[in-house]
């Protein structure tokens, strides 16, 4: 097969998953709203990461690598305003969460470095 052929099916392809994976992780947890409003707080983070990350990450957080990768240990190889960025603007494969306010985003980060 053509290798420019291979190129563009591959790119088409990545970008099919990505639209696939911001829809499955958007549309659920659209209409989610925060119970907590306190600092940090990982029982709402665990709330917020079942509607928004489960899709990709599992309910164990162990993912599936290398395509999603595992948030079992994500504090040891992130730094807390590393984790926020991503989850806010997403990467790779990840779609970015414009919809989170900051407050859910710090939960959902408390959650994982639990």
């Amino acid at each position: 097969m053509d290798t420019r052929l291979d190129t563009r099916l591959d790119t088409r392809l990545d970008t099919l998953l990505k639209l696939i994976l911001t829809l499955a992780v958007a549309v659920p947890g659209a209409t989610l709203a925060n119970a907590a409003w306190s600092k940090e707080d990982p029982a709402a983070g665990e709330k917020l990461y079942a509607t928004h990350c489960t899709a990709c990450h599992g309910a164990d957080r162990a993912g599936v690598p290398p395509t999603f990768p595992a948030l079992t240990d994500v504090s040891k190889r992130l730094e807390p305003a590393q984790v926020k960025d991503r989850i806010k603007q997403g990467g790779g494969l990840m779609p970015p969460f414009p919809q989170l306010s900051s407050q859910e985003i710090d939960d959902i980060a408390s959650y994982l470095a639990k």
